[in-house]
């Protein structure tokens, strides 16, 4: 009897990983220094203004004042994600809950660090580390739409040696290698009612419990740039990143209910095993054109436009070591474009404002919305301010507040009977504030 109510449950539960693994790619972090935040990043492939241009474009080390230059970062973002019920259904079998998951936002803490220095008058070598990518939602345990998600944490860590050479006063090129890895915890509630229903073992109403995936990697990546310089106040900028290729490894965890019966206890313990994981997950590659004119003495003005080929995200499969299929989740992501403006004001020998405006396309289209991610479309508004503490020393201070449209969502994992159906809309906002330390010595 045992062995069979195993046969049975195994297959159903397995798709409760579709989604748990639903939000795994994460998005995009341009933060990848503080001085580009009052900008809202326009022109970050052209302006060369510190070391950070190693992530954004290499070929701009060639450019930099001093021999050695040092800089540090940090953004501070608040992430705002409010749920608005409008006519959301709970799993069968199952509790129902009033609770909107709270503010499924918070603080988030971006530092980097940059280093660059010239070998020679021509070439130049730099180091930086930053974080790419990451994604971090986290609702309250008794959300209503819990058996979608309740905990979703992504990191990058990437490490980017570069070189630059400058072949004539007009061009410069850069090439830099990645080193990168990439952590994810994901969490959801069980339906383990559901999954007894539908496996056809019978009716046994409120056991719930949580399911955890956790895995790892390590991989490498590579980026490129050209700088072109047709005139002392002309710069245009050209970079592209690859994709990173991780073949994540790591446990898939069970929280089981206790029925009261040991049989059912041990099917599901038996059908839901935890063990060994491991998925292959594509970071999009990225290419961005990027322009700095200065004006006259007061002004300079920046732009760009980015593509971002998220198209790499059709599909996440979870697959048990040894070969066997966990889950295939479907995320038919969509490649998006950016487009930024920003300008500079010298207001003194020591004192530079900043200003930016940015449209921000989403990869994430309405019917393919995740508790995990209900991102969308956003517009940037951003002002900084640069000063020179020193002939050395310039600091940099920036704010941008990100306007996004209320998603939408309409969300099942693909099984409502068993997770339910999370239908409404979010409040969403963005607030970051970067600050960024630039040396030479």
């Amino acid at each position: 009897m045992k062995k069979q109510l195993i046969a049975r449950i195994a297959p159903v539960a397995a798709a409760l990983l579709a989604s748990s693994t639903a939000g795994a790619a994460g998005f995009q972090l341009l933060e990848q220094n503080g001085s580009g935040v009052g900008n809202a990043f326009a022109g970050s492939a052209a302006v060369a203004e510190n070391a950070s241009t190693v992530y954004f474009n290499p070929a701009g080390m060639t450019k930099l004042s001093g021999d050695r230059q040092v800089s540090l970062g940090l953004d501070i973002i608040r992430l705002g994600f409010e749920f608005k019920d409008e006519g959301s259904t709970a799993p069968a079998l199952t509790a129902s809950s009033n609770d909107d998951g709270g503010d499924a936002g918070g603080m988030n803490y971006i530092p980097n660090a940059y280093f660059a220095m010239k070998l020679t008058p021509q070439l130049a070598f730099g180091l930086g580390i930053g974080a790419p990518f990451g994604l971090k939602t986290e609702y309250e345990d008794d959300f209503m739409g819990r058996f979608l998600a309740i905990n979703s944490d992504i990191k990058t860590y990437n490490i980017n040696p570069s070189v630059a050479y400058q072949i004539n006063e007009q061009f410069s090129v850069g090439f830099g290698l990645n080193y990168q890895k990439i952590e994810a915890e994901l969490s959801n509630a069980v339906n383990f009612s559901g999954l007894l229903a539908q496996a056809g073992i019978g009716v046994f109403p409120g056991l719930e419990g949580v399911g955890t995936v956790s895995a790892d990697d390590f991989s490498w990546g590579w980026n490129v740039g050209v700088l072109f310089e047709p005139s002392p106040t002309t710069r245009v900028g050209v970079s592209y990143r690859s994709k990173i290729k991780h073949e994540l490894t790591g446990t898939v965890t069970f929280e089981r209910p206790d029925s009261g019966n040991p049989q059912l206890n041990g099917a599901m313990a038996a059908g839901a095993p935890n063990g060994p994981v491991e998925a292959e997950v594509e970071l999009p590659d990225t290419f961005l054109i990027s322009a700095h004119q200065q004006l006259n003495d007061q002004w300079t003005m920046l732009g760009d436009i980015s593509w971002t080929g998220w198209s790499s995200l059709q599909s996440l499969d979870i697959m048990r070591t040894g070969g066997t299929e966990l889950s295939s989740e479907t995320l038919k992501w969509r490649d998006t474009w950016r487009i930024a403006l920003g300008a500079n004001y010298r207001y003194s020998d020591k004192v530079k404002l900043k200003f930016g405006v940015a449209y921000d396309q989403s990869p994430v289209e309405t019917e393919h919305r995740l508790a995990r991610l209900p991102d969308a479309n956003r517009i940037w508004l951003s002002i900084g301010s640069q000063y020179q503490v020193s002939p050395a020393m310039v600091i940099d201070v920036g704010y941008a507040h990100l306007f996004i449209n209320d998603p939408k969502i309409d969300a099942d994992g693909d099984n409502a009977a068993a997770n339910g159906n999370l239908v409404g809309s979010y409040k969403a906002s963005v607030d970051i504030l970067g600050v960024q330390m630039t040396y030479n010595f």
